[in-house]
Protein backbone atom coordinates (compact mmCIF):
# COMPACT_ATOMS: atom_id res chain seq x y z
CA UNK A 1 0.00 0.00 0.00
CA UNK A 2 3.04 2.35 0.84
CA UNK A 3 4.77 1.56 -2.58
CA UNK A 4 1.07 2.70 -4.30
CA UNK A 5 0.09 5.55 -2.60
CA UNK A 6 3.69 6.97 -3.21
CA UNK A 7 3.30 6.37 -7.35
CA UNK A 8 0.26 8.42 -7.29
CA UNK A 9 1.57 11.01 -5.40
CA UNK A 10 4.65 10.86 -7.94
CA UNK A 11 2.03 11.11 -10.90
CA UNK A 12 -0.34 13.56 -9.41
CA UNK A 13 2.15 16.08 -7.66
CA UNK A 14 3.51 17.74 -10.84
CA UNK A 15 0.06 17.88 -12.39
CA UNK A 16 -1.48 19.63 -9.62
CA UNK A 17 1.95 21.54 -9.08
CA UNK A 18 1.62 22.71 -12.71
CA UNK A 19 -1.76 23.58 -12.60
CA UNK A 20 -1.22 25.89 -10.21
CA UNK A 21 1.68 27.72 -11.43
CA UNK A 22 0.97 27.90 -14.61
CA UNK A 23 -3.12 28.21 -15.49
CA UNK A 24 -4.85 31.78 -14.87
CA UNK A 25 -7.24 32.07 -12.26
CA UNK A 26 -10.30 31.17 -14.15
CA UNK A 27 -9.39 28.32 -15.40
CA UNK A 28 -7.92 27.08 -11.99
CA UNK A 29 -10.92 28.10 -10.75
CA UNK A 30 -12.47 25.87 -12.73
CA UNK A 31 -10.50 22.38 -12.39
CA UNK A 32 -10.43 23.09 -8.77
CA UNK A 33 -14.11 23.48 -9.26
CA UNK A 34 -15.08 20.02 -10.98
CA UNK A 35 -11.43 18.47 -8.08
CA UNK A 36 -14.25 19.55 -4.89
CA UNK A 37 -17.47 18.55 -6.55
CA UNK A 38 -15.99 14.77 -7.10
CA UNK A 39 -15.12 15.48 -3.77
CA UNK A 40 -18.46 16.22 -2.70
CA UNK A 41 -20.62 13.78 -4.78
CA UNK A 42 -18.14 11.19 -2.51
CA UNK A 43 -19.30 12.58 0.80
CA UNK A 44 -23.10 12.44 -0.06
CA UNK A 45 -22.26 8.93 0.12
CA UNK A 46 -20.79 9.40 3.21
CA UNK A 47 -24.11 10.75 4.68
CA UNK A 48 -26.04 7.87 3.31
CA UNK A 49 -27.52 9.10 -0.04
CA UNK A 50 -27.64 6.15 -2.51
CA UNK A 51 -29.75 7.48 -4.90
CA UNK A 52 -27.71 9.29 -7.92
CA UNK A 53 -30.79 11.76 -8.66
CA UNK A 54 -30.27 13.63 -4.76
CA UNK A 55 -27.11 13.57 -5.03
CA UNK A 56 -26.83 14.90 -7.99
CA UNK A 57 -28.66 17.97 -7.22
CA UNK A 58 -26.35 18.70 -4.27
CA UNK A 59 -23.97 18.40 -6.07
CA UNK A 60 -25.09 20.71 -8.63
CA UNK A 61 -26.65 23.03 -6.25
CA UNK A 62 -22.58 23.58 -4.90
CA UNK A 63 -21.81 23.99 -7.93
CA UNK A 64 -24.29 27.02 -8.87
CA UNK A 65 -23.16 28.45 -5.50
CA UNK A 66 -19.66 28.74 -6.63
CA UNK A 67 -20.59 30.12 -9.58
CA UNK A 68 -22.66 32.88 -7.63
CA UNK A 69 -19.71 33.60 -5.60
CA UNK A 70 -17.67 33.96 -8.40
CA UNK A 71 -20.15 36.48 -10.08
CA UNK A 72 -20.77 38.29 -7.13
CA UNK A 73 -17.09 38.55 -5.86
CA UNK A 74 -17.01 42.25 -7.57
CA UNK A 75 -13.32 43.63 -8.16
CA UNK A 76 -12.08 43.64 -4.37
CA UNK A 77 -13.43 39.95 -4.13
CA UNK A 78 -15.26 40.59 -1.22
CA UNK A 79 -17.73 37.54 -1.49
CA UNK A 80 -14.46 35.00 -1.43
CA UNK A 81 -12.89 36.28 1.51
CA UNK A 82 -16.52 36.09 2.86
CA UNK A 83 -17.07 32.34 2.15
CA UNK A 84 -13.21 31.77 3.77
CA UNK A 85 -14.59 33.35 6.92
CA UNK A 86 -17.56 31.24 6.87
CA UNK A 87 -15.52 27.80 6.19
CA UNK A 88 -12.73 28.95 9.35
CA UNK A 89 -16.02 29.59 11.41
CA UNK A 90 -17.54 25.85 10.41
CA UNK A 91 -14.02 24.27 11.11
CA UNK A 92 -14.39 26.08 14.67
CA UNK A 93 -17.37 23.95 14.97
CA UNK A 94 -16.26 21.00 13.60
CA UNK A 95 -13.63 20.34 16.56
CA UNK A 96 -16.95 20.37 19.02
CA UNK A 97 -18.19 17.82 16.59
CA UNK A 98 -14.96 15.71 16.74
CA UNK A 99 -15.30 16.38 20.43
CA UNK A 100 -18.31 14.76 20.34
CA UNK A 101 -17.93 11.40 18.71
CA UNK A 102 -21.64 9.80 19.02
CA UNK A 103 -23.45 13.08 17.80
CA UNK A 104 -25.21 12.77 14.99
CA UNK A 105 -24.08 9.28 14.01
CA UNK A 106 -27.82 7.61 13.69
CA UNK A 107 -28.71 7.03 10.04
CA UNK A 108 -31.64 9.76 10.40
CA UNK A 109 -32.98 12.21 8.13
CA UNK A 110 -32.30 15.45 10.19
CA UNK A 111 -28.64 14.05 10.65
CA UNK A 112 -28.19 13.10 6.90
CA UNK A 113 -28.93 16.93 5.90
CA UNK A 114 -26.88 17.98 9.01
CA UNK A 115 -23.92 16.74 7.04
CA UNK A 116 -24.83 17.15 3.55
CA UNK A 117 -24.91 21.21 4.94
CA UNK A 118 -21.66 21.01 6.55
CA UNK A 119 -20.30 19.62 3.05
CA UNK A 120 -21.26 22.52 1.90
CA UNK A 121 -19.67 24.73 4.68
CA UNK A 122 -16.51 22.29 4.12
CA UNK A 123 -15.92 22.33 0.51
CA UNK A 124 -17.24 25.94 -1.19
CA UNK A 125 -15.18 27.85 1.35
CA UNK A 126 -12.01 26.19 0.81
CA UNK A 127 -12.67 26.61 -3.13
CA UNK A 128 -13.19 30.43 -2.76
CA UNK A 129 -9.99 30.30 -0.61
CA UNK A 130 -7.68 28.84 -3.36
CA UNK A 131 -9.27 31.19 -5.97
CA UNK A 132 -9.13 34.23 -3.72
CA UNK A 133 -4.58 33.60 -3.24
CA UNK A 134 -4.60 32.24 -6.76
CA UNK A 135 -5.45 35.88 -8.16
CA UNK A 136 -3.08 37.95 -5.41
CA UNK A 137 -1.38 40.52 -7.48
CA UNK A 138 1.98 39.37 -6.39
CA UNK A 139 3.20 35.97 -6.10
CA UNK A 140 -0.61 34.79 -6.14
CA UNK A 141 -0.35 31.36 -7.54
CA UNK A 142 3.18 30.90 -5.40
CA UNK A 143 0.44 30.98 -2.27
CA UNK A 144 -1.79 28.98 -3.73
CA UNK A 145 0.92 26.12 -3.54
CA UNK A 146 2.57 27.26 -0.90
CA UNK A 147 -0.73 26.70 0.83
CA UNK A 148 -1.62 23.29 -1.13
CA UNK A 149 1.89 21.86 -0.52
CA UNK A 150 1.98 22.64 3.08
CA UNK A 151 -0.84 20.01 3.99
CA UNK A 152 1.01 17.67 1.52
CA UNK A 153 4.15 18.30 3.62
CA UNK A 154 1.76 17.98 7.06
CA UNK A 155 -0.06 14.75 5.55
CA UNK A 156 3.38 12.78 4.75
CA UNK A 157 5.43 14.05 7.79
CA UNK A 158 2.34 12.56 9.65
CA UNK A 159 2.33 8.90 7.37
CA UNK A 160 5.95 8.63 7.36
CA UNK A 161 6.44 9.11 11.27
CA UNK A 162 3.19 7.58 12.16
CA UNK A 163 4.43 4.66 10.83
CA UNK A 164 7.60 4.14 12.17
CA UNK A 165 7.71 5.79 15.50
CA UNK A 166 3.92 5.95 16.32
CA UNK A 167 2.85 4.87 19.81
CA UNK A 168 0.39 6.76 21.72
CA UNK A 169 -3.18 7.45 19.44
CA UNK A 170 -4.33 10.88 18.63
CA UNK A 171 -8.01 9.69 18.18
CA UNK A 172 -8.65 5.70 18.27
CA UNK A 173 -12.14 6.24 18.14
CA UNK A 174 -12.41 8.05 14.93
CA UNK A 175 -8.99 6.82 12.97
CA UNK A 176 -7.43 4.64 14.64
CA UNK A 177 -4.28 4.34 12.97
CA UNK A 178 -3.17 8.37 14.08
CA UNK A 179 -0.80 8.73 16.45
CA UNK A 180 0.78 11.73 18.25
CA UNK A 181 4.02 10.81 17.16
CA UNK A 182 2.69 11.61 13.66
CA UNK A 183 1.30 14.14 14.46
CA UNK A 184 4.44 16.30 15.40
CA UNK A 185 5.54 14.84 12.41
CA UNK A 186 3.70 16.58 10.23
CA UNK A 187 3.27 19.94 12.12
CA UNK A 188 7.74 19.77 11.49
CA UNK A 189 7.03 19.16 8.23
CA UNK A 190 4.60 22.10 7.49
CA UNK A 191 7.08 23.93 9.19
CA UNK A 192 10.26 23.20 7.04
CA UNK A 193 7.92 24.26 3.85
CA UNK A 194 7.66 27.27 5.58
CA UNK A 195 11.24 27.50 6.88
CA UNK A 196 12.61 26.85 2.89
CA UNK A 197 9.93 28.97 1.06
CA UNK A 198 9.42 32.18 2.33
CA UNK A 199 11.69 33.50 0.01
CA UNK A 200 10.02 32.44 -2.85
CA UNK A 201 6.85 34.51 -1.50
CA UNK A 202 8.57 37.82 -1.52
CA UNK A 203 8.76 37.68 2.43
CA UNK A 204 11.60 38.83 4.68
CA UNK A 205 12.82 36.86 7.49
CA UNK A 206 10.75 39.17 9.54
CA UNK A 207 7.88 37.85 8.69
CA UNK A 208 8.97 34.10 8.92
CA UNK A 209 7.79 34.17 12.32
CA UNK A 210 4.31 34.94 11.14
CA UNK A 211 4.56 32.65 8.39
CA UNK A 212 5.77 29.37 10.55
CA UNK A 213 2.68 30.12 13.15
CA UNK A 214 0.27 31.11 10.17
CA UNK A 215 1.43 27.37 8.54
CA UNK A 216 1.38 25.28 11.98
CA UNK A 217 -2.08 26.78 12.72
CA UNK A 218 -3.27 25.73 9.24
CA UNK A 219 -1.48 22.29 9.54
CA UNK A 220 -3.57 21.67 13.02
CA UNK A 221 -6.74 22.21 11.10
CA UNK A 222 -5.55 19.70 8.13
CA UNK A 223 -5.67 17.38 10.73
CA UNK A 224 -9.05 18.14 11.51
CA UNK A 225 -10.09 17.81 8.15
CA UNK A 226 -8.58 14.62 7.97
CA UNK A 227 -10.30 13.44 11.27
CA UNK A 228 -13.78 14.85 10.05
CA UNK A 229 -13.71 12.76 7.01
CA UNK A 230 -13.08 10.04 9.14
CA UNK A 231 -15.68 10.32 11.76
CA UNK A 232 -18.15 10.60 8.56
CA UNK A 233 -16.78 7.19 7.15
CA UNK A 234 -16.93 5.28 10.80
CA UNK A 235 -20.48 6.77 11.01
CA UNK A 236 -21.21 5.32 7.76
CA UNK A 237 -19.50 2.06 8.16
CA UNK A 238 -17.05 3.02 5.09
CA UNK A 239 -13.45 2.42 4.72
CA UNK A 240 -12.75 5.01 1.65
CA UNK A 241 -14.68 7.60 0.61
CA UNK A 242 -13.85 5.99 -2.73
CA UNK A 243 -11.78 4.18 -4.93
CA UNK A 244 -10.37 6.70 -7.89
CA UNK A 245 -6.56 7.46 -6.74
CA UNK A 246 -4.84 4.16 -6.19
CA UNK A 247 -3.20 4.06 -2.61
CA UNK A 248 -5.46 6.92 -1.29
CA UNK A 249 -9.00 6.31 -1.81
CA UNK A 250 -11.72 8.63 -3.08
CA UNK A 251 -11.14 12.24 -4.50
CA UNK A 252 -12.34 13.29 -1.12
CA UNK A 253 -9.93 11.30 0.90
CA UNK A 254 -7.09 13.64 -0.54
CA UNK A 255 -8.77 16.67 -0.54
CA UNK A 256 -10.25 16.36 3.34
CA UNK A 257 -6.87 18.19 4.73
CA UNK A 258 -6.94 20.65 2.29
CA UNK A 259 -10.98 21.55 2.64
CA UNK A 260 -10.25 22.59 6.61
CA UNK A 261 -6.73 24.49 6.04
CA UNK A 262 -7.20 26.38 2.76
CA UNK A 263 -9.62 28.75 4.05
CA UNK A 264 -7.75 28.98 7.86
CA UNK A 265 -4.96 30.13 5.70
CA UNK A 266 -6.40 32.81 4.10
CA UNK A 267 -8.16 34.57 7.01
CA UNK A 268 -4.74 33.95 8.82
CA UNK A 269 -3.04 35.31 6.04
CA UNK A 270 -5.30 38.44 5.96
CA UNK A 271 -4.97 38.82 10.22
CA UNK A 272 -1.06 38.83 10.10
CA UNK A 273 -0.89 41.00 7.15
CA UNK A 274 0.94 38.53 5.25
Amino acid sequence: MSRTRIITGLVLAPAAIAGVLWLSTPWLALGAAVLVLAGLWEWTRLTGLSDWLPRLSYVSANGALMAAIAWAAGPALFAFKAAALLGTLWWMMALVWLWRFDFAKADRSRYRILKLVAGSFAAVPAWAALVWLHQLPEFGPRWALFAVMLVWAADTGAYFVGVRMGRHKLAPRISPNKSWEGFWGGLAGAGLIALFGFKLLGLTWGDLPALVLLTVVAAVMSVAGDLFESLLKRHSGHKDSGRLLPGHGGMLDRLDSILAALPVFVVGKLWLGL
